[in-house]
């Protein structure tokens, strides 16, 4: 488990990819990668957990954009 956890660290700092995108190419569910990075990396690579909280604080922070941009496109039937 440490070892998948630190993969999808990895995936996720060099991707800049969300939790979803990281649980589709993993094949894991969204609970499985979020339990991972805010649990177990957490407890045993606190530096590598700091770069991937960047990350998914910023695809937080920009996550009602992209679900306006998604909303718009489906009634604009694009």
């Amino acid at each position: 488990m440490e070892d998948r956890a630190v993969a999808l660290a990895e995936y996720i700092i060099d991707q800049g990819a969300t939790v979803r995108a990281a649980a589709a190419k993993f094949g894991l569910s969204k609970s499985t990668v979020h339990k991972d990075i805010s649990e177990r990396l957490a407890s045993f690579r606190p530096g590598l957990y700091a770069q991937v909280k960047e990350v998914l604080d910023v695809n937080k922070a920009q996550r009602h954009l992209r679900g306006g941009a998604a909303t718009r496109r489906k009634y604009k039937g694009e």
